[in-house]
């Protein structure tokens, strides 16, 4: 991995210039790292999508914006023609530009993109912490399509960011939230931010799950960690008409026990990125303190350390690793 350095162009019509300051690295970064998404992603690359920063300039024809004005990025370009943007669904385009995916991304100093791909911060949220609005609007879409309430008996497979911040937000929202999550390092850490936690090689889940829910099971199942085995139990521990919610990317089609599904009349969902209205609900919850940020950011790491950022990451340690886009030697 190399990192280079170029002079930015100025932002063009419609486009505004951010510096950018942070960017969060992900399990979909890791996925590019080890060539899942080769069919989407052109070499060389400049990839992230998680960040926060600060408008630098602003091109012609650009209104609403100012130098100075502390921002993040909703990373979804939709097409706006497709049998899914018709019908209002723009997030899952069919033909969905994800920016810093399958278009250069935030992983740069100075980033020029269009305006309205722009989402406005506070200027009380430290930028720090800004850079976890896009996880965040996921575990916000995420909770918001599964419908729980208050109340309702939530079981979180996987510990890594997104399931810790699922729990968080599902937590927030009244219910009661169990992750199960097999790494002893991470499972301290999510105990660390208040919630329950499960070893699934040490004890037996469905067993846990029957005697905290009087042998119902869950009202709502996330399977967040991406493992086969999980989405077997995610079957095994929701309650008859409980929903499962499919969170994690799974690059090879797993088993899913479908006499479950019917036996139970479960419902099976998939949730995938997020809307307008998420983003601006995480941005939110991190300004007023709901999602503890100073306790997910594991490690911040300059420009010219991004290889370690993301040994980091995969050691299955870190929780969230940002990275300094404005000191490279951090």
């Amino acid at each position: 991995m190399t990192v280079e350095e170029a002079e930015p162009a100025p932002p063009g019509p419609g486009e505004v210039q951010v510096e950018v300051a942070y960017v969060g690295i992900c399990g979909t970064d890791l996925h590019i790292l080890h060539g899942s998404m080769d069919a989407r992603v052109s070499m060389p690359a400049v990839i992230g999508h998680e960040m926060s920063g600060r408008v630098a300039a602003v091109g012609e024809g650009v209104t609403g914006w100012a130098t100075g004005d502390p921002v993040t990025v909703m990373p979804l370009d939709w097409d706006g023609t497709c049998p899914a943007c018709r019908a209002g669904h723009q997030h899952v385009c069919q033909n969905l530009d994800f920016v810093g995916i399958d278009s250069p991304g935030a992983l740069q100093g100075r980033w020029n993109l269009r305006a309205d791909l722009l989402v406005p911060l506070p200027r009380e949220l430290s930028l720090e912490h800004a850079a976890l609005v896009e996880p965040v609007a996921v575990a916000v879409h995420d909770v918001r399509r599964s419908g729980l309430g208050a109340g309702d008996r939530v079981v979180v497979l996987g510990g890594g960011p997104i399931g810790v911040l699922i729990g968080i937000v599902a937590r927030h929202a009244g219910a009661e939230v169990l992750v199960s999550e097999p790494d002893p390092g991470r499972r301290a850490l999510v105990e660390g931010l208040g919630l329950e936690t499960l070893d699934p090689t040490a004890a037996d889940l469905v067993g846990a799950v029957d005697e905290r829910t009087g042998g119902a099971g869950a009202d709502v199942v996330f399977e967040v960690s991406g493992a086969a085995p999980a989405v077997l139990a995610a079957t095994s521990v929701a309650k008859v008409r409980g929903t499962v919610v499919v969170v994690a990317i799974h690059p090879r089609p797993v088993p899913v026990d479908l006499q479950r599904v019917f036996w139970r009349e479960l419902r099976l969902l998939g949730a995938r990125v997020y809307e307008r209205t998420d983003f601006e609900r995480a941005v939110e919850l991190l300004a007023a303190g709901v999602v503890p940020a100073a306790g997910l950011v594991t490690e911040v790491v300059g420009i010219s350390r991004v290889a370690d950022a993301f040994a980091a990451l995969e050691s299955g340690q870190a929780m969230k690793v940002l990275v300094d886009c404005q000191e490279a030697g951090a």
